[in-house]
């Protein structure tokens, strides 16, 4: 069942779909990116994450807790996630941003994407 929650998780962190430009604009630097992030929520239906400017990330997800790290490299967000007790593994990011929505997109800007809203 774990495997399972860890899939959907997944699947609602990054998408499945290819992004596309809609009106997203690059997040370039790791300053631009903690200023959007700092004291505020990333959250999309069930999922509430924290991600802090000293490099953790903690919430929760359909009531599993959240947990991992993050840099920033060159122009990517790259992040290490766990779902509970399993490991999700580690994949660098590119990040845009279009008001209040953040969009990560997996494997360096060229997988999946997930929205999720700051608040």
């Amino acid at each position: 069942m774990k495997t399972k929650i860890a899939f959907v998780l997944t699947a609602l962190l990054f998408g499945a779909l290819p992004a596309e430009a809609e009106d997203f604009t690059p997040v370039q630097s790791q300053s631009d990116f903690v200023q959007l992030v700092s004291g505020r929520q990333l959250t999309r239906a069930g999922i509430k994450l924290a991600v802090s400017a000293s490099g953790q990330i903690a919430g929760s997800a359909f009531g599993t807790p959240v947990t991992g790290a993050w840099n920033w490299n060159g122009s990517f967000f790259c992040r290490d996630l766990f779902y509970g007790e399993e490991n999700l593994g580690a994949n660098c990011q590119a990040v845009l941003v279009s008001g209040d929505t953040l969009r990560f997109i997996s494997d360096q800007g060229t997988g999946q994407w997930a929205d999720l809203r700051l608040r």
